[in-house]
């Protein structure tokens, strides 16, 4: 098996089997397993897609616990038979010639850990968490604060880099992770202690730190639905969000960083974080 691609599913019939049929609506060059992970879902999604795609080359897990995003994907990637693994988001649409064009990348470079392709919204602009550097207290402060800096080494979103290119990385998004199966083997699945968010960050930290290449490769492209449906988010992503932060820094830079330090950055997401809870209390659905 060449590769196998990872879904996600909660509770959401319509998006996850839309990103299936963008999958299976091309040809490839390469032969794969299409492994969709129900997360505990609480409504008939599970069974519809089974029912849906019953002839189709997909096979189900079920989940008896929604223990988050990580484990969902982990227990894909455990029974996945591929050389590579691409964890692909439930609301994303897969374009012509991408899944192509990135496995032929990955054959040519074996030095390359993962991959991933530019990702666009529902409006066509940039999903800037597609590339981007690894997070830092310094870099973190001017993304939060929006404060503007010209020093590439605080650029997180990495702005002044061309969108349509191909060019080295620290960080990829989870919506789209085309991963080399050797570099899982070796650094270890997806960390479990992140239940929604910065288990991608993670990843990539530990994959970097193992002395593989991640690639961002800009001339193909998904689009990612994300957040399309509120304004309003639900308040267990908002902790989820920060609490992320809390574990990703306490995890890889606690350690070298001072007491003092670790206190003020622990204060201050806390402090973010009721400040992001209160102000979406104002805040109206669509």
């Amino acid at each position: 098996m060449d590769l196998s691609i990872v879904i996600v599913n909660y509770q959401t019939f319509e998006l996850t089997r839309d990103t299936i049929n963008s999958i299976l609506k091309y040809d490839y060059s390469f032969n794969y397993e299409i492994l969709v992970v129900d997360n505990a879902s609480s409504d008939d999604s599970l069974s519809r897609l089974q029912d849906y795609f019953k002839d189709k080359q997909v096979k189900f897990i079920a989940s008896i616990e929604n223990n988050g995003f990580a484990a969902g994907n982990n227990q894909a990637i455990a029974i996945a038979k591929g050389r590579y693994v691409l964890l692909l988001n439930s609301d994303t649409v897969v374009w012509e010639n991408t899944l192509n064009d990135i496995y032929e990348y990955m054959e040519k470079h074996r030095d390359v850990g993962a991959a991933g392709c530019r990702v666009l919204l529902e409006n066509c602009e940039l999903d800037k968490a597609c590339k981007r550097s690894f997070p830092n207290v310094k870099n973190s402060f001017f993304r939060l604060f929006h404060v503007p800096t010209k020093s590439k080494d605080d650029n997180y979103n990495l702005d002044d880099l061309p969108d349509d290119e191909i060019y080295e990385i620290d960080c990829l998004t989870g919506a789209f992770m085309f991963i080399r199966k050797d570099a899982l083997n070796q650094v270890g699945l997806l960390d479990e202690t992140f239940f929604m968010y910065g288990e991608d960050i993670d990843l990539c930290f530990r994959i970097k730190k193992a002395g593989w290449k991640i690639i961002y490769y800009g001339k193909s492209k998904i689009t990612h639905l994300k957040g399309a449906s509120s304004k309003k988010q639900k308040s267990k992503l908002i902790y989820e969000f920060y609490r992320a932060m809390y574990i990703y820094y306490k995890k890889h830079h606690a350690h070298e960083s001072f007491f003092i330090t670790n206190i003020v950055v622990y204060f201050g997401i806390f402090v973010l974080c009721v400040l992001k809870l209160f102000l979406n209390l104002f805040k109206k659905k669509d």
